[in-house]
């Protein structure tokens, strides 16, 4: 009998990363930064080149790039592929985001996955929202979800009924900005290890401080400094090891003392103007040894 190689699941967030799904940005998307609530206009020529390399550094790591080429737009939020899907061990759930111009997002990804070898598992329908960036594997068997202005109640019951063996733990999100801006629970937490994690502690609810300090999870704060310009979004490549953006110097020195080996990409045009750090442009399919 011929045995195949796994070619998804991801119930973890730092397990060494083996494929992941990205989408290239498409220049002519660019123009639509201010619909889509950027802060400020990419360069369409550099966003290219900043994605071409992004994507070098995710193979020289290790992983199987995927690239998502079903159509889809015009939407310069496309290249944030964390946000329309989660990937469990039974396939890819679609979710449904709360940023009303995203909502066309998850069934491109849906064909993308189908090519890819990712079964669908499920999906997420009116009422229900949720947006992938408000969603952390803490364990294989313990989802974080973050209830704010992407992801609703319903959109959270949805998760669990989805996701049955799995004990889905919600937590209320800051208002911060409002609703007008992006505010997931991974603008403030990544994990790094199993027992670590990047954080941007003055916005995290008490009782996922209390969560992660019950298991002994180590918190590297992020300097109030560079919290706007996403020290806390940083990408597990695996254990310990790190892709962050560049810039926030401090945050890398403080994980880098923490023992991770941090890894960074140039954003100025991909991830700084869409407020999308390098956990946003990525979709992970399946982690493991």
């Amino acid at each position: 009998m011929e045995v195949t190689a796994r070619q998804f699941g991801c119930q973890s967030m730092t397990a060494p990363l083996r494929r992941v799904l990205v989408r290239a940005p498409r220049p002519e998307d660019a123009v639509f930064w201010q619909a889509y609530g950027w802060r400020s206009e990419p360069d369409p020529g550099a966003m290219v080149a900043e994605h071409e390399a992004f994507r070098a550094l995710l193979a020289e790591s290790g992983a199987e790039v995927v690239l998502a080429e079903t159509p889809h737009g015009p939407d310069p939020d496309a290249i944030y592929t964390y946000d329309p899907a989660i990937v469990a061990d039974t396939g890819a759930i679609l979710l449904r985001p709360g940023k009303e111009g995203r909502r066309g997002e998850p069934d491109a990804m849906g064909a993308d996955f189908v090519e890819a070898g990712v079964p669908i598992a499920g999906r997420l329908d009116a009422p229900a929202l949720a947006e992938g960036g408000d969603t952390v594997w803490l364990d294989e068997q313990t989802l974080l979800v973050g209830r704010g202005y992407r992801t609703n109640d319903e959109g959270i019951r949805s998760l669990r009924e989805l996701l049955p063996g799995v004990d889905v733990i919600a937590f209320d999100l800051p208002h911060y900005h409002g609703a007008s801006e992006v505010m997931h629970l991974m603008s403030f937490l990544s994990p790094l290890d199993v027992d670590l994690a990047a954080v941007y502690l003055p916005l995290m609810p008490v009782r996922l401080v209390e969560i992660l300090q019950g298991r002994g999870i180590e918190l590297v704060k992020v300097p109030d400094d560079e919290f706007e310009s996403m020290g806390p979004n940083v990408l597990a490549l695996g254990p310990r090891v790190a892709l962050a953006l560049a810039g926030n110097d401090e945050s890398r020195r403080r994980m880098e003392k923490a023992g991770v080996d941090v890894r960074v990409y140039q954003g100025d045009h991909i991830s700084r103007p869409g407020d999308g750090g390098p956990t946003c442009l990525t979709r992970p399919i399946l982690r493991g040894v």
